[in-house]
């Protein structure tokens, strides 16, 4: 998922691991460009997952954007800049798949607490996750129609689906609306609404709360349903290579790398 975020090599762009009293700590921290993951930081939060999985001292994960500003914004928009054909747009999209797989399949709790935007690949890792708290002002959606005019994965768009209702997302993706907390808290997407102050105390609260229960039931329970969710999916490749193929989404990215608003042909 991408939106709107560009950033550069020389900022420093990570996801790092604490590992806490049986809480492992998951922070993005590209701060510089409100969180923006690289391929890098895709790649890291892979591996940070694959080897929680073996992990047994772990029993809940809590993943939180660093800054203050930002949960994730989207992906870095510069590679965008070398794709040549709709091939390489299949190729990423089943690197977002790849990327994101081992977070949904945790056989942990998952936790993300959002303050501020949660957008693009934010809005896919926040929809990763079991449960989600944020900031009353936090802002969610996928703006690429408005953006670069790519597109998404079945499997991305099958789970936002799973998540939030098939309206909301036509909404995020058609309409490149930034839907509110209080309406997702209320379509029950979020699970609770916080001052910022009281975010990270909440979010460890839960974090006890869901250690205190069975963890086999657990992890039986929210695999099943990740695996319903991703049963069956169809295969969308022709759709994604006409969008990555397009003169639009070269324009997209040209404009947005200039700073300047896209014009679309519909080509």
């Amino acid at each position: 998922m991408t939106t709107a975020i560009n950033s550069t090599p020389d900022r420093i762009a990570e996801v790092r691991l604490e590992l806490r009293n049986n809480i492992a700590y998951i922070t993005f921290d590209h701060v510089a460009a409100r969180n923006a993951m690289t391929v890098g930081m895709y790649q890291s939060l892979k591996s940070i997952c694959e080897d929680l999985t073996h992990n047994s001292s772990a029993r809940v994960a809590i993943l939180r954007g660093a800054g203050g500003k930002s949960f994730v914004s989207g992906s870095d928009i510069a590679q965008f800049s070398g794709f040549n054909s709709g091939e390489d747009g299949i190729r990423y999209e089943e690197g977002i798949d790849a990327y994101l797989a081992p977070l949904a399949m945790l056989p942990i709790p998952t936790i993300a607490v959002i303050d501020g935007m949660a957008v693009g690949g934010g809005l896919a890792i926040a929809s990763c996750c079991d449960f989600r708290i944020c900031t009353p002002d936090a802002r969610f959606g996928v703006p690429i129609a408005k953006t670069l005019g790519n597109c998404l994965s079945a499997a991305n768009v099958a789970w936002l689906v799973a998540h939030l209702g098939i309206n909301i997302v036509k909404r995020m993706l058609l309409l490149a609306e930034l839907v509110t907390a209080s309406e997702l808290l209320k379509q029950g997407y979020l699970l609770a609404t916080y001052p910022v102050q009281a975010l990270e105390s909440e979010s460890n609260q839960l974090a006890e709360r869901l250690m205190g229960l069975a963890p086999i039931t657990q992890k039986s329970c929210k695999q099943t349903l990740a695996r319903i969710i991703k049963n069956n999916l169809p295969d969308c490749n022709d759709l994604i290579k006409e969008c990555y193929g397009s003169d639009d989404f070269k324009n997209g990215v040209t404009s947005f790398l200039d700073g300047k608003p896209p014009s679309w042909s519909g080509k």
